[in-house]
């Protein structure tokens, strides 16, 4: 299904964001979607998608021109994001991964870092992730206890993290740590410090058995005296905390976006059904609850679509409320996703509920737009939070 220029407030999407977005879409219709299944099924990360998406200049889109990328703007990923997460969400996840461990080096890198690291991001010849989350740290950053000592011009790391997407297979891991345990506010205490995997005492101790997006590795990190240079650190000590939250503003609508892309897959999927399926002698489609039942998530999908185009361009013009743009699209988009698939079953009746039609897939997917970088109940303590210091 085709959008033609979704109005943003006042403003329409550019020629050259239309023409991206259309270009991504054939993409994924063509050669994406027909591996969803066995992406799901087979549980492994598909390397010839990330080959493909490398060989259209997919990665490049959010990164720097003088870095090989493509110099585009938030909602321009966003698009992109979108639309192959409506074919395969495990596919719009490999962007969004690459953006988000890609961000703290935009962020708070220096001109040296970026020219080092990012033009090997942008190509898609590396691949990073990004590692805050352990076991006792999830939704409270305050509790990690993996820990950085300074040891002449390394730092030497130990400690774990936990569900870290894509850290199996990435070469390089954004890992936050504790460089200053003794700093009377926590937020002081975490430093952010770019790791090389190839480095002794990285060690991936497991990889996770999933719910949904099946083909995105999750993996369990261990250092063990990890020695990393002083130079791979980025931004001063301390600035951890404020790295990673600078980061979520940009990279949780990437995770709105997947979730629109997943949504927009169910709706075009169930409204294919309705009108293949008959029964009582007519199909589907013309059974009032059913016309209910789409109506109701397409208006959602379009609703939480228009909000997050509007979120990416409050964020893009530094808003100084950009954390709660992006918790609101990531908060809608998420908690629609999970509807709209869960409603694209009931749907497709017992044949949702198997695995030769794709909805049962896209409900397990749309699972996790609810919880990786920061779950729904973060998103709305944000928003609260905002409200309340606004009144």
């Amino acid at each position: 299904m085709t959008h033609n220029g979704p109005v943003l407030g006042s403003t329409r999407l550019t020629e050259e964001q239309l023409l991206l977005r259309e270009a991504v879409r054939v993409l994924a219709d063509e050669r994406v979607a027909p591996r969803a299944a066995a992406i799901d099924r087979e549980g492994t990360f598909p390397e010839d998608i990330r080959q493909l998406l490398a060989e259209h200049d997919v990665f490049a889109i959010p990164f720097a021109e003088r870095h090989g990328g493509l110099g585009a703007d938030l909602l321009t990923l966003i698009l992109a994001i979108e639309q192959l997460s409506r074919a395969c969400a495990t596919t719009g996840l490999i962007l969004a991964v690459q953006s988000l461990g890609a961000i703290p080096i935009q962020i708070a890198g220096t001109e040296e870092q970026q020219d080092r690291w990012l033009p090997g991001l942008a190509s898609g010849e590396k691949l990073i992730a990004f590692a805050l989350t352990e076991p006792d740290a999830g939704s409270d950053p305050s509790g990690i206890r993996t820990r950085a000592v300074r040891d002449g011009d390394d730092y030497v790391i130990d400690g774990g993290k936990r569900f870290i997407s894509h850290a199996s297979i990435a070469d390089y891991v954004v890992v936050f740590a504790v460089t200053n345990p003794e700093a009377p506010k926590p937020s002081r205490r975490l430093s952010a410090i770019l790791v090389e995997t190839d480095r002794p005492g990285f060690k991936v101790a497991r990889t996770e058995h999933k719910m949904g997006v099946r083909g995105s590795p999750t993996a369990e990190l261990a250092f063990d005296r990890l020695r990393v240079p002083v130079a791979n650190r980025l931004g001063e000590e301390g600035q951890g905390f404020a790295i990673a939250m600078q980061t979520f503003e940009r990279s949780r609508p990437g995770i709105a976006a997947q979730a629109v892309g997943i949504a927009q897959g169910a709706v075009e999927a169930a409204a294919a059904y309705a009108n293949q399926r008959k029964q009582f002698g007519r199909p589907i489609g013309e059974l009032q609850m059913i016309q209910a039942l789409l109506a109701d998530m397409d208006a959602s999908t379009e609703a939480a679509r228009h909000l997050l185009y509007t979120a990416c361009e409050e964020i893009e013009a530094g808003t100084a409320d950009a954390a709660r743009w992006a918790a609101i699209a990531k908060l809608v988009a998420g908690d629609t996703a999970m509807r709209v698939t869960t409603d694209a079953v009931q749907v497709f009746g017992g044949y949702g509920y198997i695995d030769e039609y794709p909805v049962e897939r896209m409900m397990r997917d749309a699972k996790i737009t609810q919880l990786y970088e920061g779950t729904q109940q973060i998103q709305r303590l944000i928003v609260a939070r905002s409200l309340l210091s606004r009144s």
